[in-house]
């Protein structure tokens, strides 16, 4: 019983009351399952910053490798392969808001001017990063494909997830008459650039689905005027 929590995800922040022989249960803000911070007001921004930190801290753990005379290409896999898969854990369920995509962009440069030397006091752009290491901004599109892959096999699959998910696609049901901008959700991203009837059909051919949207996306490019 001392290890049993409860915690409600909702706009309405109220207690939960339940009673387990006479005791109630003690109400939490937030938890750790499975190495993901879940929080009682459903946003991710928590959960993307811890992510982060723990990549930061396996870079410095590296650092001496990642800035060695190795060869550039060979560097950069191992920052992709060591770093960005852990700050990526799970980023298929993330759902992004502005600043979220703010501090993984953030992140994707911190990377690459460790891993060249470069400080903030040399004075060198983002852009000008990019160009050194041969690179683009990769981070979201790498979210939004791994997002497509995910939603693509729930689909494919029949289970509880799939039927939920599936009423969802078909129903996207909307709650209205409350102020403000409605918050953004995991499947955003995909209605904004296919429709949820295209994505069921598509989902069905794993091989069509993973062509024409799992890696349909490049990456950000992103052109500045002098």
């Amino acid at each position: 019983m001392e290890k049993t929590k409860v915690m409600r995800i909702s706009r309405q922040l109220f207690p939960v009351k339940i009673m387990i022989d006479q005791k109630q249960l003690e109400n939490v803000k937030s938890f750790k399952y499975l190495g993901s911070i879940l929080r009682n007001d459903g946003r991710c921004t928590c959960k993307i910053k811890c992510r982060i930190a723990m990549a930061k801290a396996a870079f410095n753990k590296k650092r001496t490798l990642f800035t060695s005379t190795l060869d550039l290409e060979l560097r950069k896999k191992l920052v992709k392969c060591y770093v960005r898969s852990i700050a990526l854990y799970g980023a298929e369920t993330w759902t992004l808001r502005a600043v979220d995509q703010k501090h993984l962009e953030g992140f994707e440069i911190w990377c690459w001017r460790r891993m060249e030397n470069i400080s903030l006091i040399d004075r060198v752009r983002n852009e000008e990063i990019l160009l050194r290491v041969k690179e683009q901004r990769n981070t979201l599109h790498e979210i939004r494909k791994r997002k497509a892959n995910w939603i693509g096999h729930i689909l494919r699959r029949n289970c509880f997830l799939q039927r939920a998910t599936k009423g969802k696609i078909q129903v996207g049901i909307e709650v209205t008459g409350r102020q403000g901008r409605r918050r953004r959700k995991l499947f955003d991203d995909l209605k904004e650039r296919r429709g949820y009837y295209h994505l069921k059909e598509k989902a069905l051919d794993s091989t069509m689905w993973r062509a024409r949207f799992g890696r349909g996306f490049g990456p950000v490019v992103r052109q500045t005027t002098k």
